[in-house]
C-alpha cells in the first residue's frame, strides 16, 4: 500500500539529501532514531540524524564539486525498500582514510530501507562495493580503511565520535 510512496522517500534520501546536499530532508524523512547498520563502519553502523547529517558532510567534502548519487532500480514489498545504486564523483578529499586522488570513482551498492508506520525511514542495512571501487582511487586497496561515523559539528567543523 505505502510501497511507492517509501520508494520515492528512499529516493529522496539518496538523490536528494546525499547527491545534492539537501540536509533539510534527513529531518524530514528519517525516524529520530535512525540507524544504518554498515559493515565498513568502525562500530558497524551508524546512528541518529546528526551523524547521518555528518555522513552527508562526509561524502560532499571527498567529493566536493561532482558528487552523485544515482538510483538505479527500486523493489518494495510491506516496510522494505531495496534500492540498487551508483555513487561517485571526482575523488578530491580524505575518503575511508584514502587522501584526494583527483580521479573520478564510482561505486555500486544496494541498499535496503525499512519504513515505520508514520513513513519515516528508521533502519538502513547498506551493502556497497568499497573494494570495487577503490581499484581505480586508491593505491592499494590494504590503505582503505574503517572508520568512525561522524558527527555533524556547527559552521562545517567535524568532529569523530567514539
Amino acid at each position: 500500500m505505502f510501497e511507492v510512496e517509501n520508494k520515492q522517500k528512499a529516493r529522496r534520501v539518496y538523490e536528494g539529501a546525499f547527491a545534492r546536499g539537501q540536509t533539510e530532508l534527513i529531518d524530514e524523512l528519517l525516524h529520530s532514531d535512525f540507524v544504518c547498520h554498515d559493515p565498513n563502519s568502525e562500530t558497524g553502523e551508524i546512528r541518529g540524524l546528526e551523524t547521518i547529517k555528518g555522513e552527508r558532510a562526509y561524502f560532499r567534502q571527498a567529493f566536493p564539486e561532482n558528487f552523485f548519487w544515482r538510483v538505479e532500480e527500486q523493489v518494495a514489498e510491506g516496510d522494505k525498500v531495496t534500492t540498487r545504486y551508483t555513487m561517485g564523483g571526482t575523488h578530491q578529499g580524505e575518503f575511508f582514510g584514502v587522501p584526494g586522488s583527483g580521479k573520478r570513482i564510482e561505486i555500486s551498492g544496494i541498499n535496503i530501507d525499512r519504513f515505520d508506520e508514520s513513513g519515516k525511514l528508521v533502519e538502513e542495512w547498506a551493502s556497497y562495493d568499497l573494494l570495487g571501487g577503490c581499484v581505480s582511487w586508491a593505491p592499494s586497496p590494504i590503505q582503505v580503511k574503517k572508520r568512525k561515523p561522524q558527527l555533524l559539528q556547527q559552521k562545517g567543523s567535524r568532529k569523530r565520535r567514539g
